[in-house]
């Protein structure tokens, strides 16, 4: 079946994924309008990895396509944006876009709630978030199991979030993961806004160091990961980010729309 964007946003096609051309303010007031229209949308937060998972998998490719928002999360993302011809397109990196978001929630009183990472990780986002935004509404979190949910725990965390009121939920399970929840849930529940910003729980519950902000800049981020992390990252990044490149060459981003 042929992909059809029916979101307003300009999008750039990486590799068949279709990323945002948008900066940081754009993308909170999205989700602003969204959250005030009631609307039923997801947010994936994509860089390298996530477009080259992409290519292993069709179906992850309409997940992405099929969101109200993929944001450039890395530089690369951002230079295919500008290559493709959206020279204003900017990094809308997911630690940054959680805090710009959460800041924005504490003054309008938006409940969020905090599904995913390792246990206590999102009871400790949730407390620092709220140190950090005064006002800030914790309508619930919860980490699951490192296995599949039954059917029966499925829906019980579901009717969880729904009674919790939740205008936010904040996913933090790492991609493909997250991006198969949204996709699978964003009808179950009624928070307007499904947000999947995997390393942000760890980055602001204080577990997980950020790259200086010049790696950032220059699209080093990577390997600032890299030597963090060499058992759990090496594969990824040695082996997606020559092909990322050697994909783009064969196959340069276009503007679509």
């Amino acid at each position: 079946m042929p992909e059809v964007d029916v979101h307003p946003l300009r999008r750039v096609d990486v590799l068949g994924v279709h990323v945002h051309a948008i900066d940081m303010t754009a993308a909170v007031s999205t989700v602003q309008r969204w959250i005030e229209d009631e609307a039923r949308e997801y947010v994936c937060v994509t860089g390298v990895h996530g477009v080259m998972e992409c290519q292993r998998d069709p179906t992850l490719t309409a997940i992405h396509n099929a969101a109200g928002m993929v944001t450039p999360d890395g530089m690369p993302m951002v230079w295919s944006g500008r290559w493709a011809g959206a020279a204003d397109t900017t990094r809308v990196y997911g630690p940054d876009l959680m805090l710009a978001v959460c800041e924005l929630a504490a003054q309008r009183g938006w409940p969020s709630f905090f599904y995913g990472g390792r246990e206590g990780i999102a009871d400790l986002l949730a407390s620092r978030l709220q140190a950090r935004f005064g006002g800030l509404q914790v309508a619930g979190t919860y980490t699951p199991p490192f296995r599949p949910l039954t059917e029966q725990e499925d829906d019980e965390i579901v009717r969880r979030i729904n009674d919790s009121g939740a205008k936010l939920v904040w996913v933090g399970l790492s991609t493909p993961k997250q991006e198969r929840w949204m996709a699978s849930h964003r009808q179950r529940l009624n928070a307007p806004v499904l947000l999947g910003v995997g390393a942000a729980f760890d980055i602001h519950a204080g577990v997980l160091p950020q790259a200086p902000l010049w790696m950032q800049r220059r699209g080093l981020e990577w390997l600032y990961r890299l030597t963090r992390e060499p058992k759990r990252l090496w594969r990824r990044y040695l082996y997606s980010n020559p092909r990322f490149v050697a994909g783009v060459l064969r196959r340069p981003p276009r503007l679509l729309g």
